[in-house]
């Protein structure tokens, strides 16, 4: 047998090989997505990510967030009204997806302002006015101050605050756990550690009411 031959031989068995092991892979169930979800929760939520609910509540709802992305402010206020409508049943967290351009900046605004106890006053100022500090879809730090006005914010220390190495880390870390958990755009959620099935907000609270009726059955 020639080089050439064995060459052709050795990639025929290895695309064998290969085709077997996706054709198993497939037919134990699911895409690649539920799985990561499912068995990688340590990259789904940290001791550092933002909550809001209560601790206990049966259904935790995981956002990828990136406080530039239009659809995640419009989502934010509709996922606060399930909220709303579930009281007690339902905890939010939120992880940083900063894919724009300079958002990272954005996120470190609001650790800063989370210092002072004003995280979640601050993270529905920015979203409320998203349209006047990142236009064209791009954020630009030096126009989310006067959006703060008013929050009882002292917005020189956030200035400081803002480049703390612990506020770098918790970026880096959301931004490792999204590639880890297959996120590449925003809003991303997980109900319960499941991930959406397909994008959308009638998908999102199809998700949220099955998980709400599976832990009342319980």
């Amino acid at each position: 047998m020639n080089k050439k031959t064995l060459f052709i031989v050795v990639v025929a068995v290895l695309l064998v090989i290969f085709a077997a092991g996706t054709t198993f892979y497939y037919a134990m169930g699911g895409d690649p997505a539920p799985k990561v979800a499912a068995i990688d929760r340590t990259a789904l939520i940290r001791v550092h990510s933002p909550t809001i609910g209560k601790a206990e509540a049966p259904v935790v709802v995981v956002e990828f967030i990136d406080p530039a992305c239009e659809t995640c402010a419009i989502f934010y206020s509709r996922v606060k009204e399930i909220m709303a409508a579930n009281p007690d049943r339902i905890r939010l967290v939120l992880r940083y997806a900063p894919f724009h351009t300079g958002s990272d900046k954005v996120v470190a605004v609001l650790e800063a302002a989370r210092k002072q106890g004003k995280f979640w006053p601050a993270l529905e100022a920015l979203l409320a006015s998203q349209a006047v500090w990142s236009p064209n879809h791009m954020p630009q730090v030096s126009l989310v101050w006067k959006q703060l006005e008013g929050l009882g914010l002292d917005l020189e220390k956030v200035r400081v605050d803002m480049a703390a190495p612990e506020i770098a880390r918790v970026i880096a870390q959301d931004l490792d756990d999204a590639r880890k958990l297959n996120v590449t755009m925003t809003p991303e959620y997980f109900v319960n550690g499941k991930p959406l099935p397909s994008f959308g907000f009638d998908e999102l609270k199809t998700l949220i009411d099955e998980a709400l009726a599976e832990t009342k059955r319980r």
